[in-house]
């Protein structure tokens, strides 16, 4: 039985759209847990801003779909904002299935692994079920690979095709792209090579959102020279959990041993609420709402 989303695949759609019209990007930021999911939601609400608050498949693994999905639908209830739910790079689309199911209006399958049809076929089955559930679906072409980790951000064969995202957008009827254009996942050892004019040439081919992953520790005018250039949702994971776990180790070494958890956990929730505000801003979505 599914549980409907507050938010709904149009209205994702529509802030998209707009952020493309406006000249922004909206923000999308990995939680782990309950302190960062509310630092992000803290830091949304402080600067009127439209945000995605995404969990990871492994994230969902631990807490689980029902408790995630859960506390996504209370968040945007009490939000004054314009909180989006999201599943990030999901490789299976059962789970996929079973966020929608949770109230989950937002989901990505990534089957950017595979071969251009395998790929194609998994976003379908995904948007098939998603659509008649009214929640948006994200897929990816070309790889957002991991430095140190999936490889380096510049190997070549990690860029998206032109002819490759035309013809997925059309088989497929996904909301909204990531694409390969030359960034990764993780902290980056050298300013990456992006490519620009792939960006802006796949931006005119296809009548979609891009979205840019692996967004920590790019520098903020190549992010917005990147929003320019068709981009209109921007990923950011590594910086928050590192931003979060260096803070409650930090906390730890100053109150020593039996230190009450709140004393801990409210400062690394404030260490994060700050990193958001700061990429926020960088994406141009303060006071959007």
């Amino acid at each position: 039985m599914s549980s409907s989303p507050l938010v709904t695949r149009s209205a994702v759609t529509e802030l998209l759209r707009r952020a493309d019209a406006e000249g922004f990007a909206v923000p999308a930021f990995n939680y782990s847990d309950i302190w960062d999911f509310l630092a992000i939601i803290e830091a949304a609400d402080a600067l009127k801003s439209p945000v995605y608050l995404a969990s990871t498949e492994r994230v969902v693994g631990e807490i689980g779909v029902e408790l995630c999905g859960a506390i996504g639908l209370a968040a945007t209830r009490k939000s004054s904002g314009f909180l989006v739910h999201h599943l990030d790079h999901c490789h299976s689309p059962q789970l996929c299935f079973d966020a929608i199911d949770n109230g989950y209006p937002s989901v990505m399958i990534d089957a950017s692994m595979y071969t251009l049809k395998k790929n194609e076929t998994l976003v379908v089955e995904v948007a098939v079920y998603a659509h008649r559930h009214n929640v948006a679906v994200e897929g990816e072409v070309g790889r957002i690979k991991g430095v140190g980790f999936e490889g380096s951000n510049t190997d070549t064969d990690s860029l998206a095709t032109v002819q490759d995202v035309v013809h997925f957008v059309r088989e497929t009827g996904v909301d909204s792209l990531a694409v390969g254009i030359g960034t990764a996942h993780g902290f980056y050892k050298e300013r990456p090579a992006i490519d620009f004019e792939l960006l802006r040439e796949i931006d005119r081919a296809v009548d979609v959102p891009l979205v840019l992953h692996g967004g920590t520790g790019l520098p903020s005018q190549d992010v917005r020279l990147a929003i320019e250039n068709g981009i209109n949702k921007v990923n950011i994971g590594t910086i928050v959990h590192c931003t979060y776990m260096n803070e409650v180790r930090a906390q730890l070494m100053e109150k020593g041993e039996n230190c009450y958890t709140l004393d801990v956990m409210k400062p690394a929730r404030n260490a994060v609420c700050e990193v958001v505000k700061d990429w926020i801003r960088v994406c141009g979505a303060d006071g959007k709402l």
